[in-house]
C-alpha cells in the first residue's frame, strides 16, 4: 500500500533494498504455492529453496560466520515481507532469525558458533527450539526434561511437544532441568544434534493452520550430551540462566508480531482489492460508507501494532534484545490486530471469504496460532499489566501517578 505520510522511524536504503528482496521472493515463491501446502500439509521445499538462493537466511547471524550480521528491525522487515504471501514460509526463516542461531551466537561457546553458526547462514539445515511439554506449555516451571550426569557430561531424558518444524529439522534447543533443579531454578539449555543416538520423531499434529510448517513431538532417551553441547548451564540455587533464557524470547516475540503485521497487511491489501473489483448494482463495494469504515479500522488497528512493533525493534539497536514490555505490548497488539483484519476481510468478501478458493480464511487460520505461540496473548497481559502496576513505563516514559 502506498504511503500518506514519512515513517517515524525512516528505513534505510539498504532496509528498504532488503524489503523488496523479501517481497520479490514472496510473491515469485512463496505465494504460489502457499494454498497447495496448507492443503496437503507438505513441508514447503519451494519456500526453503527460494529463501536459500536470495541468501535470506543469514540475516541475523555475524558476518564471521558467513551471514550479514544485522538484527531485529532486519528480521522484522524480512518475515513481515515473506509472511504476507505465506506464514508458514516465513517461519522458516523465523526459526533461523529468531531462534536457535540467534541463541547461539549471543549466549554459546565459540566452539558451538563455529560448529552450527556457518550451516544455519548458508541455509544448510532447520533449527527448532524444544520447550513446551504435555503438562508445560505456557507454564515452563512445570517442565520435566532433564539431564543427569554421565562422566564429564550428561544424558538427557525429554519428551518435547510442538516443536515447530522439529521433524525436518537437524539441531534442536532443548530447555531442561540440569542437576538439582526445582521450578524456574537450574534450567538451562543444551544444543542437540537430531541425528544423535537416543532421539526419535514421535509424532506430529494436524493444525487448523500453519499447515505446511507441523508441530513435531520429539523425543530424547538417553541422549549424550557433551560439555560443549551446554547452551546455557542452570545452577540449581539460581533462576538466572532461566530468566536469560526467557528474555531471549523477546527476539522470537518480535519476529511473531512481524509475521501478524505482514499477514495482516495482506489480507487487508486482498480485501481492498475485492472491494474495488466487486460490484454490485453497478456500484463497487469500496463506495459503501459502512464497508469503508471496517477497512479504516482494519487499517488503523494494523498501523498501531506495526509502529508498536518498530518501536520495539528500534529500542534492541542493532545487536541488542528488544526491551519485554516494549515487546510483550507489541506481540499482543499484533496478535490481536492480525486476528481482526483478518476476521474482517473474511466478512467483506462474504461467502468468498469462507471459501479455501481465496486466501484470506488460510491467513486468519495461519495468524491464529500465532496469538499462541512465543507465549500467549494472555500472558503478555499479564506481564504488561503486571509491570505497568508496578510503576514500569515504556520506553522510559513518565506516567503521571505512577506508583515509585
Amino acid at each position: 500500500m502506498a504511503s500518506t505520510g514519512t515513517d517515524p522511524f525512516g528505513e534505510t536504503e539498504d532496509q528498504l533494498a532488503l524489503r523488496e528482496l523479501a517481497r520479490g521472493v514472496a510473491e515469485r515463491s512463496l505465494e504460489p504455492m502457499a494454498r497447495a501446502g496448507d492443503e496437503t500439509e507438505t513441508f514447503p521445499q519451494h519456500a526453503w529453496d527460494a529463501i536459500r538462493a536470495a541468501d535470506l537466511f543469514g540475516i541475523t547471524i555475524g558476518e564471521t560466520y558467513g551471514g550479514m550480521g544485522l538484527g531485529d528491525i532486519e528480521a522484522a522487515i524480512v518475515l513481515e515481507e515473506l509472511a504476507r504471501a505465506d506464514v508458514s514460509a516465513a517461519i522458516l526463516a523465523q526459526l533461523t532469525f529468531n531462534g536457535p542461531p540467534r541463541a547461539i551466537e549471543h549466549l554459546g561457546s565459540d566452539a558451538l558458533k563455529d560448529r552450527w553458526l556457518p550451516t544455519a547462514a548458508a541455509g544448510d539445515a532447520l533449527f527448532c527450539i524444544g520447550i513446551s511439554e504435555t503438562e508445560a506449555g505456557s507454564a515452563v516451571g512445570h517442565m520435566r526434561a532433564r539431564l543427569t550426569p554421565d562422566g564429564n557430561g550428561y544424558r538427557l531424558n525429554a519428551y518435547k511437544n510442538y516443536v515447530t518444524g522439529g521433524h525436518k529439522s537437524r539441531v534442536c534447543l532443548v530447555w531442561c532441568r540440569f542437576p538439582g533443579s526445582e521450578g524456574t531454578k537450574g534450567i538451562g539449555a543444551v544444543i542437540v544434534d537430531l541425528e544423535a543416538d537416543g532421539v526419535s520423531i514421535a509424532g506430529t499434529h494436524e493444525k487448523m493452520g500453519l499447515r505446511a510448517t507441523s508441530e513435531a513431538e520429539l523425543a530424547f532417551d538417553d541422549v549424550r550430551i557433551e560439555p560443549g553441547d551446554v547452551l546455557l548451564a542452570g545452577e540449581p540455587d539460581s533462576n538466572a540462566a532461566f530468566r536469560t533464557l526467557i528474555g531471549h524470547i523477546n527476539h522470537e516475540r518480535c519476529g511473531n508480531a512481524a509475521m501478524c503485521v505482514g499477514a495482516a497487511q495482506g489480507a487487508l491489501e486482498y480485501a481492498i482489492m475485492y472491494m474495488n473489483d466487486r460490484v454490485i448494482g453497478g456500484r463497487p463495494l469500496a463506495d459503501l460508507q459502512g464497508l469503508q469504515w471496517k477497512i479504516a479500522d482494519m487499517g488503523t488497528q494494523l498501523e498501531g501494532a506495526r509502529l508498536l512493533l518498530k518501536r520495539a525493534v528500534h529500542l534492541a539497536g542493532q545487536h541488542g534484545t528488544p526491551p519485554a514490555l516494549e515487546t510483550a505490548m507489541a506481540k499482543s497488539a499484533a496478535n490481536l490486530a492480525a486476528k481482526f483484519v483478518c476476521d474482517e476481510a473474511i466478512q467483506l468478501l462474504g461467502g468468498y471469504g469462507y471459501s479455501r478458493e481465496y486466501p484470506v480464511e488460510r491467513v486468519y487460520r495461519d495468524i491464529r496460532g500465532l496469538c499462541i505461540g512465543a507465549g500467549t496473548v494472555e500472558i503478555q497481559k499479564n506481564f504488561i499489566g503486571g509491570n505497568l502496576l508496578r510503576g514500569a513505563t515504556p520506553s522510559g516514559h513518565a506516567w503521571k501517578n505512577a506508583p515509585r
